[in-house]
């Protein structure tokens, strides 16, 4: 089932390995909205384990999030990967959410995350409005 990686970035350029910065990988909401759970946990994955840190736009399900931690959890090599660190917040919920939301009473999934690895990724503070994170180099 895994294929190429799929170009975040959305531009055609190779990446560049031999730099010493830090990636980041934004991804859209409307670019999780067309992929399955799993599809989703192995974008996320996929750049995690090549170092980058990764940041949701609207972040996962409570049972994508709990997927993404199980399958992380599974993949763990001492030598190879360590895991992954995940922070997530949600945005302000009433002004988010759709009437039909509200009337069903469902709560808004819209939500900031940020993953990355857990051996350069370290949380120093979050509050509902911040999250800071110290990103070190491999």
């Amino acid at each position: 089932m895994p294929g190429p990686t799929p170009n975040v970035g959305g531009d055609d350029a190779p990446s560049d390995d031999s730099d010493d910065g830090v990636r980041i990988d934004m991804i859209s909401g409307a670019r999780m909205d067309g992929l399955t759970g799993m599809e989703k946990i192995r974008l996320i994955l996929d750049g995690v384990r090549d170092g980058n840190i990764v940041i949701l736009e609207e972040g996962l399900s409570p049972d994508e999030e709990s997927k993404l931690i199980e399958v992380t959890m599974t993949e763990i090599s001492p030598d190879d990967f360590t895991g992954i660190e995940i922070e997530t917040y949600p945005k302000a919920e009433t002004g988010d959410q759709s009437f039909l939301d509200k009337l069903m009473g469902r709560n808004s999934t819209q939500k900031l995350t940020v993953i990355g690895p857990a051996n350069q990724i370290e949380t120093l503070h979050k509050d509902e409005n911040l999250i800071s994170t110290l990103v070190s180099r491999k």
